[in-house]
């Protein structure tokens, strides 16, 4: 027996009956950790959102957010995965990969074998998993032309990754990268880069409304928009001047002297008339990433 069919055939075996919990794990970054949607002193994020309508009436959800600022695909494996496991999860979500984008050593291979490696544990050990496509932070930061094309190249090359090992490991996938980020403005905070609360709330619904589809039986789905109304304008800018620039500078250090090369690679590329090659270049990467899965 597979180990995929083995992690379905525990799967079935742990399905919760009535009453019982529902084991709910996310896994990721600060998209899931819940930057973007404070509530008081607490970040909430869609998938507590989410959380909240999983269970039909008379059975409970345990949640759990493992999630947390900046992470990695290599963090997930060797941070998160561990815990995770150990809660024995009917459902994980797994979202992840944008901040791999905004790293210097950027490397599509190891981004799919650490993806590959966390998602495998899971399924195996009978969780459904929850994935998404990223929408590239070039475009949400709305950066210029030559710096926001190697950035929208690597969230490709993710992105790409990831729907085949969606397909791979059976999960309920997601095309966040597809939501109205650049037309509807309050669904992104102040720092245009993490979902407001009305954003994560709509993540929620739209992973209600798959699961739901995919035959979960689950309660209400998440309200359009959260109860509390949102951050005042004073408020907004504290957060930037507080947390949004240190996050900025965190990454900065690390992205800025790689991302400065590389537009000027681009800019080269382009008076020679061959910045496509870039393109072609990190889709074979990803595709032989995939095909050295076996």
């Amino acid at each position: 027996m597979s180990t995929l069919d083995a992690g379905r055939d525990r799967a079935a075996e742990e399905r919760p009956t009535a009453g019982e919990l529902l084991r709910f794990v996310a896994l990721g970054d600060s998209l899931t950790e819940g930057v973007g949607d404070q509530v008081g002193e607490v970040r909430r994020g869609w998938a507590a959102v989410l959380a909240h309508s999983l269970a039909p009436e008379g059975r409970g959800v345990e949640f759990t957010n493992l999630a947390y600022s900046g992470a990695l695909t290599t963090e997930l494996t060797h941070r998160q995965l561990g815990a995770a496991l150990a809660l024995r999860p009917q459902l994980a979500a797994v979202v992840v990969g944008g901040n791999d984008t905004l790293r210097t050593g950027f490397d599509i291979r190891r981004t799919t074998l650490e993806l590959d490696a966390t998602m495998g544990e899971l399924s195996g050990h009978g969780a459904r998993l929850l994935t998404a496509c990223l929408p590239d932070p070039g475009s949400l930061l709305r950066l210029p032309a030559p710096l926001a094309r190697p950035l929208a190249r690597r969230m490709r090359a993710v992105n790409t990754v990831v729907h085949t090992l969606t397909a791979r490991h059976r999960a309920v996938h997601l095309h966040l990268a597809e939501l109205p980020w650049l037309t509807e403005r309050r669904l992104l905070s102040v720092d245009r880069l993490h979902p407001s609360a009305e954003g994560h709330h709509l993540i929620a619904r739209r992973f209600h409304d798959l699961l739901t589809e995919a035959g979960h039986p689950l309660g209400p789905p998440p309200a359009p928009v959260p109860a509390e109304p949102p951050p005042r304008l004073a408020a907004d800018l504290w957060w930037m001047a507080t947390q949004g620039t240190r996050w900025l500078a965190a990454r900065s250090t690390d992205l800025l002297p790689g991302l400065l090369a590389l537009a000027a690679a681009e800019a080269l590329a382009r008076l020679r008339g061959g910045s496509g090659r870039h393109d072609e270049q990190m889709a074979r990467a990803a595709a032989q990433a995939l095909a050295a899965l076996g």
